[in-house]
């Protein structure tokens, strides 16, 4: 079994944006890249990582770097990192664990910076007008 522990490294956020001007309709852009893929014993990689979050226009930007730390046995180890060598997806497990750490960290620095935060929140549903409309379906009334 694969035992991925992630670290952030280096944390950096600025807003640009003048806090006393409200925040005009924008785009926010994620990038998570894994660096590179190295071995550092049979049982053990190391895989250094940037999540960098730009808003567009530019009202604030966010940089994380890390080392994310991929334990398991020595044959799931080495699938790993032959899959690397030959330039294939990493697993979505690494994948995964790195962006559960990276974007809820993230979150927090957005808070903190009073941005809006570089993940979609949940949209609820506009309820449809029924104000006068008999609801569909057997009538059951006398």
């Amino acid at each position: 079994m694969i035992r991925v522990n992630v670290l952030i490294t280096n944390v950096s956020g600025e807003r640009f944006w003048d806090i006393r001007k409200p925040i005009p309709p924008i785009q926010i852009n994620t990038n998570l890249n894994l660096v590179e893929v190295e071995k550092k014993n049979e049982e053990m990689l190391e895989v250094p990582f940037v999540l960098t979050v730009n808003y567009n226009p530019s009202v604030a930007q966010i940089s994380l770097k890390g080392r994310a730390y991929v334990a398991g046995s020595k044959d799931e180890i080495g699938k790993i990192y032959s899959e690397y060598k030959e330039k294939k997806p990493p697993p979505p497990v690494l994948v995964q664990s790195i962006s559960n750490v990276v974007f809820v960290e993230s979150v927090i620095i957005s808070r903190t910076l009073n941005i809006p935060p570089p993940i979609p929140l949940p949209q609820i549903p506009q309820a449809k007008e029924t104000a006068g409309k008999k609801p569909s379906g057997t009538d059951y009334t006398a």
